[in-house]
């Protein structure tokens, strides 16, 4: 093959983290790569899905729909170790339930009425663990008052500070990466509530990449933290290391998506 092309379906501030990893594969592994990433999520996932690019990182719940899809090929790789102790060593991460700092808002229950967003209807960590949430609290109707899509969780960051909404649920890997971009958002927002742990985004290859390819970015992202040059691809994206991961990671997103089902946005 000529070129090795990856991609991110993650929020727009792990990009440099990927670009890292990308940079890291080529050198390891001696081949030309390429970072997809000047074109919307949904068309990245696309041209995942249609062979046109080789390796991407996948929100757990498009990876087990498409893992359950007998026509779709993908395979996981490996999934990231974030780096603070929150993770304790393991490869997960949650949904950080966000306020701004001088609201009224102290636990989940006081939402009941509010103003909430959520990123995407597609994400595990934005809409399905909330709607799971809702299901365990035996709240089967509408509990917002109002609910947006945002399009991105930095969007619905920005829209908590600006007061256009009252909460949303923001993955914790992308909160902790904002706050390090933009240290003013410490005292502007407060989380009141911890969803999870979920199993971490995996990354995924498509199948149409020769076996021994496929597992040579394997070890070589498994082994990214024993020199200099990995070390610091990794540390871009606040993370530790990769490990090994399976499909049966990824029966808690399966089963978070089936209660999900019973509650509306």
């Amino acid at each position: 093959m000529e070129v090795l092309r990856l991609t991110s379906c993650m929020a727009e501030n792990a990009d440099a983290f990927c670009r890292g990893v990308a940079a890291y594969l080529g050198d390891r592994l001696g081949i030309a790569t390429e970072l997809v990433e000047h074109v919307s999520w949904a068309e990245r996932e696309r041209l995942f899905d249609e062979g046109a690019v080789d390796v991407a990182w996948l929100c757990g719940l498009p990876y087990a729909w498409k893992a359950d899809d007998g026509d779709c090929d993908v395979e996981i790789l490996a999934a990231p170790v974030m780096a603070a102790a929150r993770y304790g060593g393991r490869a997960v991460y949650f949904s950080d339930v966000v306020v701004r700092s001088d609201s009224r808002f102290r636990r989940f229950e006081d939402l009941r009425g509010s103003i909430w967003a959520y990123n995407e209807r597609r994400s595990h960590s934005g809409a399905g663990v909330v709607r799971a949430h809702l299901a365990a609290l035996g709240e089967g109707g509408r509990f917002f008052g109002v609910v947006v899509e945002s399009g991105a969780h930095q969007r619905s960051i920005e829209r908590i500070v600006s007061g256009e909404v009252d909460a949303s649920a923001i993955d914790s890997t992308v909160l902790e990466l904002e706050i390090a971009r933009r240290p003013e958002l410490d005292r502007l927002l407060r989380v009141i509530e911890v969803l999870g742990p979920s199993p971490m985004p995996p990354w995924v290859v498509h199948r149409r990449l020769p076996a021994n390819l496929r597992d040579a970015v394997r070890e070589a992202l498994l082994r990214m933290q024993e020199d200099a040059s990995g070390r610091e691809a990794l540390a871009c994206g606040r993370a530790a290391r990769f490990v090994r991961a399976s499909d049966r990671d990824y029966d808690a997103v399966r089963q978070t998506a089936r209660l999900a089902d019973a509650v509306p946005l």
